[in-house]
């Protein structure tokens, strides 16, 4: 247990567990996304889905027991994911305590510059989704169990969509560098296969992004009403 505690409080072990909650979150992410894409398929097949959510488990587990129990579980690796983050960034602030003058793109790419502040563009984008589609606080048509039409609600107003495609673009530069170095700190770092590594980072990332961005985009160009 001492060993554990001991790598854990390492800046590696802090590493670690970034990458592993990380790998955790874009799981979540792309099953995410992939359910998101029955709204193509009609308000019966996406508010289908959102029922079978709430009801995985049954007769065993009451209704939306097991959905409870997955939530908690990426609200603790979205919590371990943040903690690890922010004593890394600690660590390296430490490390650095006067920033560079000149830091040019062969020593750090645009999403790494912009890893952290775009962490915190997308915890506080997670923050309205929740308060928009599962509380419905804030979107204008909320009606329970009628996803299809809370999504066709709120993407309409141009402001929502706008802001929901700029938190997505963000979201596909902190998974592009988020896979990347997470699976170097995982130990996939060899120049044979370093290329390899940023064009699986890169194609994850532009897949899911664009997954979720489509449906936005449709109901702003009027193909899904």
């Amino acid at each position: 247990m001492s060993s554990v505690r001991s790598l854990i409080g390492s800046l590696i072990g802090k590493k670690v567990v970034m990458a592993v909650t990380g790998a955790v979150l874009l799981l979540y992410v792309l099953l995410h996304m992939i359910g998101n894409l029955h709204f193509f398929q009609g308000a019966a097949e996406l508010n289908g889905y959102a029922e079978f959510l709430r009801t995985v488990g049954a007769p065993v587990a009451s209704r939306g027991e097991v959905l409870w129990i997955v939530r908690i579980a990426i609200l603790a690796a979205l919590g371990g994911h943040l903690w690890a983050a922010w004593a890394v960034t600690r660590a390296s602030w430490a490390a650095r305590p006067v920033g560079y003058h000149d830091l040019t793109l062969i020593e750090t790419t645009y999403a790494a510059r912009t890893m952290r502040w775009g962490g915190v563009l997308i915890l506080l984008f997670v923050i309205y989704h929740l308060l928009d589609f599962t509380f419905g606080r804030v979107n204008p048509g909320f009606v329970a169990g009628d996803v299809y039409r809370n999504v066709i609600a709120s993407f309409s107003r141009w402001p929502v969509a706008a802001a929901y495609l700029v938190a997505m673009f963000a979201l596909c530069f902190h998974m592009y560098h988020g896979i990347e170095s997470g699976l170097q700190t995982l130990g996939a770092n060899h120049p044979r296969y370093n290329a390899l590594r940023r064009g699986v980072a890169l194609t994850y990332a532009i897949v899911v992004a664009a997954g979720f961005a489509s449906v936005p985009v449709a109901i702003l160009a009027g193909w899904a009403q």
